[in-house]
C-alpha cells in the first residue's frame, strides 16, 4: 500500500442469487484483510447455500448453480465468523457502496447481527475510476484526438467531437483483439460491420431497456412488478398488465413489441 492505513482494511467481494439488494442473497464471499500494523494479510473466502434459488443470469455469470451451493453453509451459520474477520476494519471493494456493502448489510441483519458502517471508511474503486476518468465526450475526445472540447453541448460541437473520437479510437484500436464473456477472442475493428457488432447489445429488445431476453431467449419485463418474469405468462395471467402498460407513458416501440408478444401468445405461437 502506498498509504499507510489509519486502521485495517478488508477488501472483499460478493456473488449472490441475483441484483437486489433486498431479495437476493450472497452464494460467495472473498475477503482480504490488510492490517495497519503491517502484518502479512489475510484471507477468507467461502461458498454459501442461499436457500434461495439462483437466477439463470445471475448463474451465468459467476457460474454457481444451485447443486454446487446445495451442501454449503447458509450465512447466518457463518455470520460470526465473517463479523469476527472483518471486525472494526475499514472496507473497500469494486461498486462496493452501491451493492456489495448493503446487500452484506442485509444479510447480517437477517442472522440477527447488526452490521453498523458508521465510522468505517467505505472506499470504492469504481468510483474512484469514475470520477478520475470520466466517461464524457469531452474526456473521450482529449484521450483518443489529443483536443480539448469546445462548446461543449452544442449539437454541431458534439457531433464533429465525436466523428474526432471515432477517428481516433479506430486509429488507437487497430489490430486490437477483445475477449468476450464466452472465451471467444474476435478483432472488433476489421470493418464497419465488426465494429456495429461490436456496439449491439442483443441482451435488450427496446431502446428504453424497458424488455430483455431471458437465458432461453424468451422476452421478460426489466422493470417493475414482474421484472425478470415472461412477458407472454405475465398477460396470461394478468391481461390488465397489458392495458396498462399500453395506457401508461412507455415508448411506442415497448407498445408494439407488447402487443406482438401477445398477438403472438393468443395465436399459440
Amino acid at each position: 500500500m502506498l498509504l499507510s492505513l489509519p486502521n485495517d482494511l478488508v477488501f472483499f467481494d460478493l456473488e449472490a442469487t441475483g441484483l437486489n439488494i433486498t431479495r437476493d442473497r450472497i452464494v460467495q464471499i472473498a475477503l482480504i484483510k490488510l492490517f495497519a500494523d503491517g502484518r502479512p494479510q489475510e484471507e477468507l473466502e467461502m461458498k454459501l447455500n442461499p436457500t434461495v434459488p439462483i437466477s439463470a443470469e445471475a448463474s451465468a455469470i459467476h457460474g454457481l448453480s444451485n447443486e454446487d451451493v446445495a451442501n454449503e453453509p447458509t450465512f447466518p451459520e457463518v455470520a460470526a465468523r465473517i463479523q469476527d474477520f472483518i471486525g472494526d476494519a475499514d472496507l473497500a471493494g469494486y461498486n462496493s457502496n452501491r451493492y456489495d456493502v448493503p446487500l452484506l448489510q442485509e444479510e447480517f441483519y437477517r442472522a440477527g447481527i447488526f452490521f453498523d458502517t458508521n465510522g468505517r471508511r467505505l472506499i470504492d474503486a469504481q468510483q474512484i475510476f469514475y470520477q478520475m476518468e470520466p466517461r464524457t465526450l469531452g474526456a473521450a475526445l482529449k484521450f483518443y484526438a489529443g483536443k480539448e472540447m469546445e462548446n461543449a453541448h452544442d449539437a454541431l460541437a458534439d457531433v464533429r467531437a465525436t466523428v474526432d473520437v471515432f477517428a481516433g479510437q479506430l486509429k488507437h484500436y487497430a489490430g486490437a483483439t477483445y475477449t468476450k464473456d464466452d472465451g471467444t477472442v474476435i478483432e472488433p475493428f476489421t470493418d464497419l460491420d465488426a465494429v456495429a457488432d461490436f456496439c449491439k447489445d442483443d441482451r435488450f429488445l427496446d431502446a428504453t431497456r424497458r424488455l430483455k431476453r431471458g437465458p432461453d431467449g424468451i422476452p421478460v419485463f426489466n422493470f417493475g412488478k414482474h421484472a425478470g418474469k415472461p412477458v407472454a405468462e405475465v398477460f396470461a395471467k394478468e391481461p390488465s398488465y397489458l392495458r396498462w402498460i399500453l395506457e401508461k407513458d412507455f415508448s411506442t416501440e415497448v407498445k408494439t413489441l407488447v402487443q406482438v408478444i401477445d398477438e403472438q401468445r393468443r395465436k399459440g405461437k
